[in-house]
Parts: structure tokens; C-alpha cells; sequence
């Protein structure tokens, strides 16, 4: 319960930041103030500044929704598309249906996301767009997988070959019997793929085929900042402690999670 607790709490200040930022931040990421580039943390500039003068710490504030609207609409692609295929492969056990959804799991699999990344961006140009495209592309199989392996092992159960011998079909089995049943696993997942998400867009941005600029990315501050290390550690320390904090909170928060879903779990603790 206590990795609940804390894991909300850091991603609940993230997420309070992000949306803030849609209305107020201390200074104006636009704006560039090259006589105050790169000072130190201040009263007046908590974070400090980066080598354009941009106030850190609102920048920060910026990149967070970048981050989490990139992850969360990642995870709804691969939840959306990955959920249905789950269900449909292990109701059509064995059938072509299965092998053809599960061969095109492998396929997906066989290619890392940045490796899609580049890929879609050499097509359409890189963007925050292409990189929710490619993160969500690449949870797909992870949901299908999941799904499939959990709903296998509920379709011997009683209840459901009580609904089969009632009349109905596999599709509606599958959305009243089978998804209420698995969804615990789902939402678990769902936390850990957010999580993996933020990682994949900084990974993104820091290549440079994520948000481009002038929207403000944790990934593209830390790529702005690793020649000046030496000169100005804070410009790469808070963004990186954003980047950590942020999916520290989302995994406690998932395993978290997982012990209160899981109800074996709960009498072992």
C-alpha cells in the first residue's frame, strides 16, 4: 500500500505540473533571455537556466504534458487495438486467426520502437505525433499478448462454459465474461507501459524524432544539455530527475496496484 501511496503522490505532482502549465508558468518557454543563459538555481529561477536563458524549471512544467500526453495516448493505441486482438486470438484458439495475430505480434516484436521510430519519421517527418504512432505501434502486441495469455486460461472455467451452453457467442463471452476478468492485469500494465512510454519519448526527443522545437521535451533538454555538463550540471540534473521521479512514481503506482488488484497477493501480505 505504501508504494500506492508514494507512487501517486510523485506522479500526481507531475501531472498537477503539466496541467498547470496550460495556463500559468513562472516565465515564458518562448522566450529567450541570452544575458541570463545558464545561472544557477536562484530564487528567481528555482531550476536555473538552460543556455538559451529559458527558465528550467518552466520548462520542465511544459515538457511534462509533452511527456505524459505522448505516453497516454500511446498506451490507449496499444490498449485500444491490443486488447480486442488479445480477446479474439485465444476465443479462436489454435484457429488461422490466432496464428495470424500472434505471427504479426512477432513481426512488431522483431523491430525495436526507435528502430519504427526512425522509420516512420523517415516517412512523415518527425514529431510528437510519429512518436505516439511508433510507442503506441510497439505496445500493441504487449496488450494482445497479455490478454491472450489471461483470457486462455478463463475460457475452461465454469462460468463460461455456462454462457456457451446458454447460447452465446464468442464476442459476447469475451466482453462480459472474459474482460472484467482480466482487466486488473490490464490496468497493472497499463501503469508500467505509461511509464515505459515517458522513457520512449525522451529516448525520442533525445535523438531528435520526437516534439520539436519550440515545444519544450525532457529527452531534447537533456540532449541540449550533455556538452555542458561541466560548465552547468543543473541544466541536465532536473530534467533528468524528472524523467526519474516520473517513472519511479508510475512503477510504485503499478506494482502498487498490482497488490491491491491481485487478491493472493493481499492474503500473502
Amino acid at each position: 500500500m505504501r508504494n500506492l501511496t508514494f507512487g501517486l503522490i510523485l506522479t500526481t505532482i507531475f501531472a498537477i505540473g503539466a496541467l498547470v502549465s496550460f495556463a500559468w508558468t513562472p516565465y515564458d518557454v518562448t522566450v529567450l533571455e541570452i544575458a541570463n543563459k545558464l545561472k544557477p538555481p536562484t530564487a528567481a529561477h528555482w531550476f536555473g537556466t538552460d543556455h538559451f536563458g529559458r527558465d528550467i524549471f518552466s520548462m520542465i512544467m511544459v515538457g511534462a504534458r509533452t511527456s505524459i500526453a505522448v505516453a497516454i495516448v500511446a498506451v490507449v493505441i496499444g490498449m485500444g487495438l491490443g486488447v480486442p486482438l488479445g480477446l479474439a486470438a485465444a476465443a479462436r484458439k489454435g484457429s488461422l486467426l490466432d496464428e495470424v495475430i500472434m505471427r504479426g505480434n512477432d513481426l512488431i516484436f522483431a523491430f525495436p520502437s526507435l528502430l519504427i521510430a526512425i522509420l516512420i519519421t523517415a516517412i512523415f517527418g518527425p514529431s510528437a505525433v510519429n512518436a505516439i504512432i511508433a510507442i503506441g505501434i510497439f505496445n500493441i502486441p504487449v496488450f494482445a499478448r497479455l490478454t491472450r495469455g489471461a483470457a486462455l486460461s478463463l475460457w475452461t472455467r465454469d462460468y463460461v462454459l455456462a454462457a456457451r451452453v446458454a447460447g452465446k457467442g464468442a464476442t459476447r463471452i469475451s466482453v462480459e465474461h472474459i474482460l472484467p476478468n482480466v482487466a486488473n492485469l490490464l490496468i497493472v500494465q497499463g501503469t508500467i507501459q505509461f511509464s515505459l512510454g515517458i522513457l520512449a519519448e525522451a529516448a525520442l526527443s533525445y535523438v531528435g524524432l520526437g516534439a520539436q522545437p519550440p515545444t519544450p521535451s525532457w529527452g531534447r533538454m537533456l540532449a541540449d544539455a550533455q556538452t555542458l555538463i561541466a560548465l552547468a550540471p543543473h541544466v541536465a540534473l532536473f530534467p533528468g530527475f524528472a524523467i526519474l521521479l516520473t517513472v519511479l512514481g508510475l512503477n510504485l503506482a503499478g506494482d502498487g496496484l498490482r497488490d491491491v488488484l491481485d487478491p493472493k497477493l493481499r492474503v500473502l501480505r
